[in-house]
């Protein structure tokens, strides 16, 4: 078998967490807001704290915890984002790309563990009901309400491009929402008197959580497995394989995310008529970054059908 190997690399950078192919590198152009989302975050849980301690509010003490965990969220993502960048070197051939889909992972977790916080201590308190301060309440949430909405802001033009940034935007976003579900509560609280609605409305908070982190978790959970980026349809990337000049079949086909914006493949194409030449395959890998967003492609061109390639069964990875 004559035997041609071109590794056509396109080494810009893709976004690809929801499909989305258009995003330049998200780490270079979201340091600042990194920066400025976690010093307001950060700010905002200690007044938080000390006015739910103070006030006796549990919603409020809720609220500041999921804040807490949202700064921890945004350093580990900010980390990933500023390890993403780093030259390949030693045995990390692709760098730390990667630690992007780890850092997805970990702000998942993250919420989760916020969700068992909450729910048991809103829980405790319906057998233990406290005075709650409604007014004191309804004025830091309201805080609240401003700080993560313009946290959330900062996040939302890559929310669609990078698992990262959308983990980040999520997070603000629903601890917006859930700062104002606070704002009801304690308008709720004074009007009436019922402290058992603080707890009701820590449960909302911690429904509100789950549903905004299944989505993260699972997507985070498949790109740890190397499954295929949301959006893109393996059967559409073969198609487009085999309706190439010359290739008769195509075997070891694999797309892989190397980070929250950056994709892989690679594929091996017989072409019977011989090697079309260095172009062909470079071509290829450029038609692939533009309808796909892939942007690191490896295409190993073979030409005899009669010699048996060892990964052409598809049980063989």
């Amino acid at each position: 078998m004559h035997d041609h190997t071109d590794a056509s690399h396109a080494h810009e950078h893709h976004d690809h967490a929801t499909g989305a192919h258009g995003h330049s590198h998200a780490p270079k152009s979201f340091g600042r807001a990194f920066a400025i989302g976690t010093a307001l975050n950060m700010g905002f849980v200690l007044v938080e704290a000390g006015y739910g301690i103070t006030a006796g509010s549990m919603a409020l003490l809720a609220d500041a915890g999921h804040n807490l965990s949202d700064v921890l969220g945004l350093l580990i993502a900010w980390g990933a984002a500023t390890l993403g960048k780093r030259v390949p070197k030693g045995r990390y051939t692709y760098g730390f790309r990667s630690s992007s889909i780890l850092a997805a992972f970990l702000n998942a977790l993250l919420l989760l563990v916020a969700i068992v916080v909450i729910a048991v201590e809103a829980i405790r308190r319906f057998s233990d009901p406290q005075p709650v301060a409604g007014g004191t309440v309804m004025i830091v949430a309201g805080i609240g309400i401003l700080i993560n909405t313009v946290t959330a802001l900062l996040f939302m033009s890559g929310r669609k491009g990078d698992l990262n940034i959308r983990g980040a935007f999520l997070h603000m976003a629903a601890d917006a929402a859930v700062s104002a579900g606070v704002v009801v509560a304690g308008f709720i609280i004074l009007r009436t008197g019922l402290t058992w609605i603080d707890p009701v409305t820590s449960l909302v908070i911690v429904v509100l959580i789950a549903v905004g982190t299944w989505g993260l978790l699972r997507d985070s959970v498949n790109l740890s497995l190397q499954a295929a980026p949301p959006g893109l349809n393996l059967n559409e990337i073969a198609g487009f394989l085999r309706a190439q000049a010359g290739v008769e079949a195509l075997h070891d086909l694999h797309v892989w995310p190397m980070s929250t914006t950056e994709t892989a493949l690679t594929v091996h194409l017989l072409v019977p008529a011989g090697y079309p030449g260095d172009s062909y395959t470079v071509e290829i890998a450029a038609e692939l970054k533009t309808k796909f967003g892939i942007d690191h492609a490896t295409i190993q061109i073979e030409t005899d059908s009669a010699t048996p390639c060892e990964l052409e069964s598809d049980k063989v990875v």
